[in-house]
């Protein structure tokens, strides 16, 4: 084994490797993760609460009309947006099917884009294609800066679609956009612990859009 390795898994190659203490720090780490997590969700439900539930308002709105959910990111993010598709559409419990699809999904289209114009035009192309006023866009960012998404936001606003914008750190140049109507900023240097709380916000606005959307169907079938 090279000397790269041994520096880096010191206790798989020493002859007296402390198992004990090994599994100590790692115990530590797991914990120290897991408060980190805790307290920064904390932070953006105390800071973003009544925002999520207003978003999640217009949302089942937009729904509740017609519209559906078109979602993207690039990378990690790019993953997150099509489990935020999925959730709408193939719900796990008994929620009803909601009509979504992310930007992500078609790799013809996205390399056609970025080998023939330029990857940063893969989203806005897509909503210049599918998009509608009725309909609501979703994009997820760790850096907020990613210049696809900006261009994204714009095609959307322009087409009067609902904008909801989802970025870490202190929301880069998404936060200079007037072009995005919601945007939730995960306050942390960490991509590990952005992406994290990320996830619960999306999640949080599925819920609260079904619960607003239930509410609907309940107000209708009481008159």
């Amino acid at each position: 084994m090279t000397d790269d390795m041994q520096s880096l898994y010191p206790f798989l190659y020493s002859g007296k490797s402390d198992v004990d203490a090994v599994l100590a720090q790692v115990r530590q780490s797991t914990m120290d993760k897991a408060r980190e997590i805790t307290e920064l969700r904390g932070q953006v439900l105390a800071r973003d609460g009544a925002r999520l539930t207003e978003c999640a308002e217009r949302m089942a709105e937009r729904f509740a009309a017609g519209g559906r959910l078109l979602t993207f990111g690039n990378g990690g993010s790019a993953t997150d947006a099509q489990d935020l598709a999925g959730l709408f559409v193939c719900p796990a419990d008994d929620s009803r099917p909601l009509p979504a699809f992310s930007l992500t999904a078609d790799i013809a289209v996205i390399t056609a884009l970025s080998n023939d114009v330029g990857f940063d035009v893969v989203f806005a192309r897509q909503l210049g294609a599918f998009g509608r006023g009725g309909d609501i866009a979703v994009g997820l960012s760790t850096s907020g800066n990613s210049a696809n998404l900006l261009r994204a936001f714009d095609e959307a606003s322009r087409r009067g679609m609902l904008t909801v914008g989802i970025a870490g750190y202190d929301g880069g140049k998404m936060a200079e956009l007037d072009s995005i109507d919601h945007l939730f900023v995960v306050p942390s240097p960490s991509v590990h612990r952005i992406q994290e709380a990320q996830t619960t916000i999306y999640h949080a606005l599925w819920e609260l859009t079904h619960d607003r959307i239930d509410g609907y169907h309940a107000a209708r079938a009481a008159r």
